[in-house]
C-alpha cells in the first residue's frame, strides 16, 4: 500500500511526464481560402487566437498538475488529495481554452480551397436526415447566424440515435463534451473569425464558408463516427 508521500510523488511524476499541447500547422497557406476568408484573418485567427488558447491551456494544466501534486491534507472527517479548491477554480479555464484548442483544430481541417462534395455515405445520411444538402446547409447556417454573442454552429452525429444533427455551442464549449454529438463540421462565429472582412454581417460569412468546406474531411469524420 502506498503512503501519502508515495501517492504525492506518483502524481508529481505523472504531471512532469505530461506533454504540452502545441499549435497545429495549417494544411494550407494563410491565403489559400481567399476570397472567402482573407489571408489577414487566417493569419490572426491561427497564429494569434488559436495560439493563445494553446498557451493558456498549457498554463492551466501546469497549475492543475501542481495542485494535484500537493500532499494530502486530511482534516477531521475529510479525505482530500491535492488542493481541491484550486482544482475546482481551474475548471473554467480548462474548459474554455481546451475547447478553443479542440474546436479550432477541427475547424482548420474542415476547410479547404478545393471544397469537394460529401461522400456517398454522408450524402445518403444528409438526404435521410435533412431532405437535401441544401436543406442541411440552410439549417446549419440559420443556427450559426442565430448564436447570440460568440460561439459555434455544428453539424454533428448522434451515435445513440444514429442520425445527423445541427447544434450550437456558446463561447468555446466543445461539442462532444457538452452535447454528446460527434463533431463533423464546425462554423466559428466568433467575430475574430470574420469581422475584418465581413464586418457585422455574420450571415454573409456563414453563407460563404460553405464554398470552402472540406467535404473530404467532413465525410471522413462521419465515417469514423459510424465505427
Amino acid at each position: 500500500m502506498f503512503g501519502t508521500r508515495s501517492v504525492g510523488n506518483l502524481i508529481r511524476v505523472a504531471g512532469a511526464c505530461r506533454q504540452k499541447h502545441s499549435l497545429p500547422d495549417l494544411p494550407y497557406e494563410y491565403s489559400a481560402l481567399e476570397p472567402v476568408i482573407s489571408r489577414e484573418i487566417m493569419s490572426l485567427h491561427h497564429s494569434k487566437h488559436h495560439a493563445t488558447y494553446v498557451a493558456n491551456l498549457n498554463a492551466a494544466e501546469e497549475k492543475l498538475a501542481a495542485a494535484q501534486a500537493k500532499e494530502m491534507v486530511i482534516p477531521q472527517g475529510f479525505n482530500f488529495v491535492g488542493d481541491i479548491q484550486t482544482i475546482i477554480n481551474l475548471a473554467p479555464a480548462l474548459k474554455f481554452n481546451g475547447g478553443g484548442h479542440i474546436n479550432h483544430s477541427i475547424f482548420w481541417q474542415n476547410l479547404s480551397a478545393s471544397g469537394g462534395k460529401p461522400s456517398a455515405t454522408l450524402a445518403k445520411a444528409i438526404e435521410q436526415d435533412f431532405g437535401s444538402l441544401d436543406n442541411m446547409k440552410n439549417q446549419l447556417a440559420a443556427a450559426s447566424v442565430a448564436v447570440q454573442g460568440s460561439g459555434w454552429g455544428w453539424l454533428g452525429y448522434n451515435k445513440q440515435m444514429r442520425k445527423l444533427q445541427i447544434a450550437t455551442c456558446v463561447n468555446q464549449d466543445p461539442l462532444q463534451a457538452t452535447t454528446g454529438l460527434i463533431p463533423l463540421f464546425g462554423i466559428d462565429v466568433w467575430e475574430h473569425a470574420y469581422y475584418l472582412q465581413y464586418k457585422n454581417v455574420r450571415a454573409d460569412y456563414v453563407k460563404a464558408i460553405f464554398e470552402v468546406a472540406n467535404w473530404n474531411d467532413i465525410s471522413s469524420r462521419y465515417e469514423n463516427a459510424l465505427k
